[in-house]
């Protein structure tokens, strides 16, 4: 049986904020077994906290934002996808501040200070949303759906007019070593002229090629290249993968999705909340079916 899993330890992780630009500090801390996944502010009177839950999403523009009354965090994507791949099920990320650290731009920082930090397993079971009916969202330019699988793949396809990215397909089975091997180092990308217009709006401060890929209207600037000849859909896969975090908990299925980015996620994860019929609640070590099966699709 598949137990529910922390860390050992408090570890930090400690950088620049991307749009203040200022230092930024989070620090991975352990949590009792069903908590969940917490961002605290520390720094603020009553430590107020909020679930990595659909529910609190409050901006899917760039990264993925999540809300309370007393604060916001945006950019969560990339720790999140870590304690996905990682199945670390319960932790709490405290936060000194109002930013997430951005490091240099792909998920390497965050799956670092975790395997520094350690994992244990804790004394109740994982429980998994076992998709068992396809559940699509999405029109004809751009789509996610997820299908029934025993494990999690994700196969992604963005298509870019831009002559250095074009249309890249990348599938891919999710685990711990597909995921430090093939995913975690992927960087965000950006292109220049956005950055510009970000910039005059205060936002984007802390942008630069120490933590982006950054493309002018023909070429990509970052003197050293990429790390991956496809380093752009494999950082979309690990988008998607920390957006699949706030489901709130772990699932099994096949995700396919078609020029998808935030909005297009955080949509599908509360399509698949609000169609319960479609998922069963399973403990690993308990049967399965042999194989997924054909079943009709729910559309948007």
């Amino acid at each position: 049986m598949f137990l529910q899993r922390t860390i050992r330890k408090r570890v930090e992780v400690s950088g620049i904020g991307l749009h203040t630009g200022k230092p930024a500090k989070l620090t991975f801390c352990p949590a009792p077994e069903n908590t969940g996944i917490f961002f605290v502010r520390a720094d603020l009177p009553g430590r107020p906290a909020v679930a990595a839950r659909a529910d609190h999403v409050s901006a899917t523009q760039l990264a993925t934002t999540v809300s309370c009354p007393e604060f916001s965090v945006s950019t969560i994507e990339h720790c999140l996808s870590t304690l996905a791949a990682f199945r670390i099920d319960n932790l709490l990320i405290e936060l000194d501040g109002p930013e997430i650290p951005i490091g240099d731009g792909s998920a390497k920082m965050f799956l670092d200070a975790l395997m520094s930090a350690g994992m244990i397993e804790q004394g109740e079971p994982r429980k998994y949303a076992y998709i068992n009916q396809t559940i699509y969202y999405g029109d004809s330019e751009k789509y996610a759906y997820i299908a029934p699988y025993n494990g999690l793949r994700i196969s992604a396809t963005i298509d870019f007019s831009h002559p250095r990215i074009g249309k890249q397909t990348l599938d891919i089975d999710i685990n711990e070593q597909s995921f430090s091997r093939e995913i975690s180092s992927a960087r965000t990308f950006g292109f220049m002229k956005d950055v510009e217009m970000l910039r005059a709006r205060g936002l984007a401060r802390g942008g630069s090629m120490e933590n982006a890929i950054v493309l002018d209207p023909e070429e990509i600037l970052n003197p050293e290249g990429l790390r991956f000849h496809n380093e752009f859909v494999r950082h979309k896969v690990l988008d998607a993968l920390g957006d699949l975090v706030t489901l709130g908990m772990p699932i099994m299925g096949h995700l396919v999705l078609y020029k998808a980015g935030h909005d297009l996620m955080n949509r599908l994860v509360k399509k698949i909340i609000e169609s319960p019929d479609s998922y069963r609640t399973i403990e690993l070590g308990a049967d399965l079916p042999e194989s997924p099966f054909e079943s009709q699709y729910l559309w948007a």
